[in-house]
């Protein structure tokens, strides 16, 4: 009888402060699958400004693997934990990794966001983001589309234009794990 082999998933490490990038690094050195989401912040110090890219979760990275490399995992220089409830590591659902990378790779301004657990969820019809879902926010005269993980309790917000996002019904989801929008693609109008 031949065993199915687990399957790699993606789970949040702790890492030492302002070691997010060195152990992004040594774990992609050691062969395994790193998601470090960056964005850039301006910095004043006493005699300049510097632009700089921070992670996009302070004191986490991102790696996939299977349970049993775990001890390799934390065996990595800057890594101390692997997120996760009591001794067990928690897995991050796929499609939380997805929206972040698309967000990341999309080329608009990103930052951290308070993480949210009250809002509207939406799914973002058209642009670099379309496909990505979240949470439907309003500053000053902005709107942004912020996207939680859960486990972590961070999230990231985008600034989008209100008209391509529609409202998500959350007792609608696919096999995939996402929501689906109650109104048919293409109609991007904003009836919130």
């Amino acid at each position: 009888m031949t065993s199915v082999p687990e399957p790699r998933q993606w789970f949040a490490l702790t890492v030492k402060p302002n070691h997010e990038k060195a152990a992004a690094q040594s774990l992609e050195c050691k062969g395994w699958e790193v998601f470090l989401p960056l964005y850039r912040a301006r910095r004043r110090w006493s005699d300049r400004v510097k632009e700089l890219e921070l992670p996009l979760f302070a004191g986490y990275a991102f790696c996939r693997f299977v349970r049993p490399e775990r001890a390799g995992v934390l065996a990595t220089p800057g890594v101390t934990s692997v997120v996760g409830f009591g001794n067990r590591p928690a897995a991050i659902p796929e499609v939380e990794i997805e929206s972040l990378r698309t967000m990341a790779g999309s080329g608009l301004a990103l930052s951290p966001w308070p993480f949210l657990r009250v809002g509207e969820r939406v799914r973002i019809e058209g642009g670099p983001l379309a496909g990505v879902e979240g949470t439907l926010t309003q500053v000053k005269d902005a709107w942004r589309v912020v996207v939680s993980v859960e486990l972590l309790q961070r999230s990231v917000a985008a600034e989008v234009d209100r008209e391509v996002v529609s409202r998500v019904n959350p007792a609608m989801r696919g096999q995939d794990g996402r929501a689906r929008s109650r109104r048919p693609p293409g109609s991007w109008h904003a009836g919130l």
